[in-house]
């Protein structure tokens, strides 16, 4: 069985929080909290909320706290929260205002 990838495109905008039992790919605005098997972000994101999921993918920006197995931040993200991970890759150019905590 494939695995099904909930996609938001750039011209969506969300108040509320998200469940989606798979992946998450969004390139939107969203004002909630999110929760996903997976959560990719891309550079026009813009999230206000805090995100749960194994793995994170952020290329956008985001104005919240992660919970996360695996956290990967792109060199487009703009991060401001807590994030609490087992591991950790950060990309050369990535604006962080952050507090790592490894869990």
């Amino acid at each position: 069985m494939a695995e099904k990838t909930t996609v938001l495109l750039s011209d969506v905008t969300i108040k509320g929080n998200i469940i989606e039992k798979e992946n998450l790919m969004t390139d939107s605005k969203i004002d909630g909290d999110i929760t996903a098997d997976r959560v990719q972000t891309y550079e026009s994101s813009k999230i206000t909320g805090n995100i749960n999921s194994s793995n994170v993918s952020l290329g956008g920006t985001l104005k919240g706290n992660i919970n996360s197995d695996k956290v990967r931040i792109k060199s487009t993200a703009d991060v401001d929260g807590v994030l609490n991970q087992k591991s950790l890759s950060i990309e050369d150019g990535a604006k962080l205002k952050i507090k790592a905590e490894t869990n």
